[in-house]
């Protein structure tokens, strides 16, 4: 089984309790554990895979609360790095419509330096990039970008996840869609939710969508569809997965969990391009993360909800 190196950003997610999405009117916050990248890790560690986190929090009790969880959930934390910036936070209110309020105070997610003695690291293994904050600037983004390359000469199986937040990228989505371009030109595997396939390829339909995205160089395309399952899309081989049904009652972090589990059936192939040869072993792992994806909106919480390997085989 291959290591798979997840790199971008921790924070801490307080969510406004009993009120609606008015931050202004919010006393009371839950703490979690947030960042999409750490919560694929953890998603991987907790099916039995080798999940190692990339990343940077601050030197202050919420980093340490942070790096508990993912130990919990036994992730490697060993590259995480330390700083003297407050870690970073994210202040959250939703109302009953979906409809929310939205405060990033960034800090230490951005001050990850770039490790030169990684390279080697990652020879013949899985470098996992989710995008969150990562294409913000600061130097999580220079590492980010080197990591990227240093993955490339290495011959690793590089997945990309854009994680698109509306939030962070008002106003600003030619920005961030040209941010990602080398990443799909590039990676192994992508992972989209429809509304980024659309916004990315700027295509009306899923059809579409994906031959733009196969157009740039993307080989392998995988598009969560929410309670529809998920759409593969390979040169030779295109078909939706269908998921099981679920009664969902918080849907943070179901694609983590999906992209997590299918990278954790990927890192067991002794040749990745079966993925290729035989797309019917491509679709049967989707078959399995998509499981993992809805178990995880059964519970509130990402990283607590995420199931283990017996659950998700229960």
């Amino acid at each position: 089984m291959k290591n798979i190196y997840c790199i971008g950003e921790l924070l801490i997610d307080f969510v406004a309790e009993k009120q609606g999405k008015d931050l202004s009117k919010a006393n009371e916050f839950s703490k979690k554990a947030g960042g999409a990248p750490a919560n694929v890790a953890c998603a991987i560690s907790k099916l039995g895979g080798k999940g190692i986190f990339i990343g940077c929090v601050g030197d202050d009790p919420f980093g340490k609360f942070l790096l508990n969880v993912l130990e919990e959930a036994e992730v490697d934390i060993s590259l995480v790095q330390k700083s003297e910036v407050f870690t970073t936070m994210a202040f959250v209110s939703n109302d009953e419509d979906g409809e929310r309020d939205f405060v990033f105070s960034r800090g230490a997610d951005r001050e990850l330096k770039y490790d030169s003695s990684l390279k080697i690291k990652f020879k013949d293994n899985m470098v996992h990039f989710g995008a969150a904050t990562a294409l913000l600037g600061g130097n999580l983004e220079d590492a980010y970008n080197r990591y990227f390359f240093d993955a490339l000469t290495q011959k690793s199986f590089i997945s990309f996840d854009p994680n698109y937040r509306v939030d962070l990228w008002k106003g600003k989505e030619d920005i961030f869609i040209k941010k990602c371009m080398p990443f799909i030109q590039k990676s192994n595997l992508c992972k989209f939710s429809l509304d980024e396939a659309f916004l990315i390829s700027k295509m009306d339909t899923l059809e579409e969508a994906c031959q733009y995205l196969h157009d740039i160089g993307a080989p392998i395309i995988v598009i969560t569809l929410g309670g529809d399952g998920t759409y593969i899309s390979m040169a030779n081989f295109k078909t939706t997965v269908k998921s099981i049904k679920v009664d969902p009652v918080d849907t943070t972090g179901a694609g983590d969990a999906f992209i997590g589990c299918l990278l954790k059936q990927i890192s067991g192939l002794d040749n990745w391009d079966k993925l290729h040869e035989k797309p019917e072993t491509l679709r049967d792992m989707v078959a399995l993360a998509n499981r993992a994806g809805a178990i995880t909106t059964t519970k509130y919480g990402a990283i607590n909800a995420l199931p283990t390997q017996n659950q998700l085989v229960s």
